[in-house]
């Protein structure tokens, strides 16, 4: 894959281009757009679908124009569309194309074969296919919830907007030693090219142990339906057909490997990485 990258100048700042897929006034992206922002170290660039899009994968528009609009955000360029990370890795929304891609920071946890239909590791997986390293970033924010008490959790969220917030910031800050080592890889042009990376975080963010580079994992949704009636009990025949869906966890055998390369790098980059972050005790902190 020809990294696009080798072309552009070492500018002092980085470029980065953060997009997601639930909303350009999802929490998750807009903690991670003003803590980029406050550290003066990156030019900030968002390109966002203007409604949720999530598990919509690589969702493309393809029968009509496709309808952007600029936005206000506070130290960044920001715009809402529908196919965003394509759109603003082609140098034709922004001036040149970003030195990297974030996708994130989603609602939720994307593991295994989750992220195959995740419209946020879509988001990265997008710009990593045109050349541009990438990140897709998932909090998992409801971890160890059963179905019910998820369900009431989303239930109250409007109420409790400053927590979720706060949480989503801390998420932030805590991607801050990985974003900054990156940037830093690809200007001196030793990133490599042959992967995107997956960042998953804890529920308990502020107290995590650590960063750890992992394999991707083998779990997935499998999607059953039950017929049903507009009284939600079950019923063979209806004048109009309706289904809801039942889910079940299923391992599968088949998986798609990354570079080999990649993961033995990332092995040695990040304790290395971690350990001079904590010596040097920059502002990131």
């Amino acid at each position: 894959m020809e990294n696009v990258t080798d072309s552009k100048s070492k500018g002092e700042k980085g470029t980065i281009l953060v997009t997601n897929d639930d909303g350009i006034q999802a929490p998750g992206l807009n903690a991670l757009v003003s803590v980029l922002v406050s550290t003066h170290r990156f030019n900030v660039l968002v390109c966002a679908p203007q409604l949720e899009m999530s598990a919509v994968s690589h969702s493309i528009t393809w029968r009509q124009p496709l309808r952007v609009e600029k936005v206000e955000m506070d130290g960044a360029t920001a715009f809402k569309t529908s196919d965003c990370a394509s759109l603003g890795v082609s140098s034709v929304l922004f001036p040149s194309v970003p030195d990297l891609v974030i996708s994130g920071i989603n609602q939720g946890s994307n593991c295994g074969y989750h992220t195959v239909y995740s419209g946020t590791t879509a988001g990265a997986r997008e710009a990593f296919l045109n050349g541009v390293p990438a990140i897709s970033i998932s909090y998992d924010c409801y971890g160890g919830l059963s179905l019910e008490e998820f369900e009431k959790m989303l239930r109250v969220e409007a109420g409790s907007k400053t927590k979720m917030n706060y949480e989503y910031e801390a998420a932030a800050k805590a991607c801050l030693p990985i974003i900054s080592g990156i940037i830093a890889e690809i200007k001196n042009n030793t990133y490599p090219q042959g992967c995107f990376l997956n960042m998953d975080l804890p529920k308990d963010i502020a107290n995590h142990k650590g960063y750890k580079v992992t394999k991707q994992g083998k779990s997935t949704m499998k999607i059953r339906w039950k017929q049903i009636t507009s009284n939600g009990q079950p019923s063979e025949i209806d004048h109009h057909l309706l289904f809801r869906r039942q889910i079940s966890i299923t391992p599968l055998g088949i998986l798609t490997h990354p570079d080999k390369d990649c993961k033995a790098y990332f092995e040695d980059w990040l304790p290395n990485l971690i350990q001079q972050h904590q010596s040097h005790n920059p502002l990131l902190d």
